[in-house]
Formats: structure tokens, C-alpha cells, sequence
């Protein structure tokens, strides 16, 4: 079994950093982090391969080339493969050409299945794992809280998908793209102590548009389709906190300030 996973570097909530004058994210020289949901598929695809160990895990990330040392660190966790896709003319891309990138990438790929995560920190439109199928001719999901894995070995599985208010089960087969939920039963093994300085550079593919080949008006901003017209930092009014106690002054306190605010006669 064949398994690719995208893995999308995320800008650290503490490090966020936002270019005004482009109106795009600032991922250069900022502190990421593997996007929580990729990492759950992540998990899920190291685990299989300890059941079924002829399993293959690859992964594929678009991001700056300050990314290798994330995914260096993946492949010491038990990751086969990874392929970088970095490259300047990439910068700024929507989900559209994001998309279209990963896809071609992934085109040059043999696989069984593509795991990836439903949504992003950074974005959360759920839109890449779609239009990545639909360019790849597949099958794709979202939104799956579980997934039979015996079926993923024999290449029809079924899934459980969160919709809402109910949970809806699909048969799907392979190859397809399944995007997972966020999940906290499994996640991804620590590097072992012996492996933290490995050197797996052999392992590592970057790929650039010098391979991949689009027009460069195909990528970047000039290509995509969505535009950020502006964006603006949106400032909370700082609330005063405070702590009465459960006796008589404490209730007093409360009904004070309900009456003030006009919420009671």
C-alpha cells in the first residue's frame, strides 16, 4: 500500500506575521508548524505501516525551503519520502493554484491513497484536498472522523464523515483523497533518541517549477483567482475582570451591575 500525505506548514500562532502591502501570509523566516489535521493523517498513515508493513508513507509539502528541517524530522518519525515543492514564483498562490501545483505533483506519484487534513490554520477554506482530486480524476472526501483500515489495505475502505448534527458513512475506493478531522486518539510518534541527528537528506526531494513547468502567469498572484483586496487588524476593547464572592455583597454586586446595564427593572 502506497500512501502520500500533505503536509502544510502553518505559520506558529505566536510568530504570525502578515505582508500588508500583498495582502498575503509571511511564511519566510517565521516559526511553523505542521497544520494540526495534516498531522492527524499524518498519525494515522505512520500507524498503518505498523500493521501493515509493507507500507509505503510519502509526503508532499508546498512552503519555503526553510520547511526541510520540518520534514526532515518526518522522515526520522518514520516517513519513507518527502518532497518539498518550493519555489519564489509560488508565492502568494490561492488555494486554486495551490492546488494545481500539489496536483501535478502528486501526478508524478503512484499511490493507493492521498491523506490529508480538511482544513488549515492559516486558511480553513477545505478548498485544496477538492480541486486536488478533481485535477487527479479521484475521489475525494472530507470531513472524516474515522476510517476502516483494513479496507485502506484492500483499497475499498469505508469512512465516517462529521456532518453537523449526524455522522454519515461512505464506501470509497481507491485511489481517492480522504481529508481528515483533527483527532487526539493518535498522534505522531516521537523521533527515537538514536535518530535525532540522521541524516536523511537522500530522502528528501525539492521540487521547483524548473520541473514542474507552469507559465508564470499561471502561479503566484498573477494566477490566481481568488485576490485579497485588503485586510485590516481588527483591535478588542480591553474588559475589566472582577471576582465577588458567593455572599450577600457578592449577589448585591451582580444585580448592581445587571440593573446598570439595563438587564434588569
Amino acid at each position: 500500500m502506497r500512501i502520500v500525505c500533505l503536509a502544510k506548514l502553518v505559520p506558529d500562532v505566536e510568530s504570525f506575521a502578515y505582508d500588508y502591502e500583498r495582502n498575503v501570509l509571511v511564511r519566510d523566516n517565521v516559526h511553523q508548524v505542521i497544520n494540526p489535521e495534516d498531522a492527524s493523517a499524518l498519525a494515522l498513515a505512520l500507524d498503518l505501516k505498523k500493521t501493515y508493513p509493507d507500507t509505503t508513507v510519502e509526503t508532499v509539502s508546498m512552503a519555503p525551503r526553510s520547511a526541510l528541517p520540518h520534514l526532515q524530522d518526518l522522515v526520522r518519525r518514520g516517513v519513507d519520502r518527502a518532497m518539498l515543492v518550493s519555489d519564489s514564483r509560488y508565492a502568494g498562490s490561492d488555494t486554486y493554484v495551490t492546488s494545481r501545483i500539489l496536483a501535478r505533483c502528486l501526478g508524478r506519484l503512484t499511490f493507493d491513497w492521498v491523506l490529508s487534513g480538511t482544513h488549515s490554520l492559516d486558511g480553513g477554506t477545505a478548498h485544496v484536498p477538492s480541486q486536488i482530486a478533481e485535477a487527479l480524476g479521484v475521489a475525494q472526501v472530507s470531513n472524516i472522523t474515522d476510517v476502516e483500515r483494513d479496507g485502506l489495505a484492500s483499497g475499498s475502505t469505508i469512512v465516517d464523515v462529521d456532518s453537523d448534527d449526524t455522522v454519515l458513512r461512505f464506501a470509497v475506493d481507491g485511489p481517492a483523497v480522504l481529508s481528515l478531522q483533527y483527532s487526539t486518539r493518535i498522534k505522531l510518534p516521537y523521533i527515537p533518541y538514536e535518530k535525532l541527528d540522521q541524516d536523511v537528506s537522500d530522502r528528501i526531494q525539492v521540487v521547483d517549477n524548473d520541473l514542474l513547468g507552469f507559465d508564470e502567469d499561471e502561479v503566484g498572484l498573477a494566477g490566481s483567482l481568488t485576490k485579497v483586496v485588503a485586510a485590516s487588524v481588527r483591535r478588542f476593547e480591553r474588559k475589566d475582570t472582577r471576582y465577588v464572592r458567593c455572599d450577600d455583597e457578592g449577589v448585591e454586586t451582580v444585580y448592581a451591575f445587571l440593573r446598570h446595564e439595563g438587564l434588569l427593572p
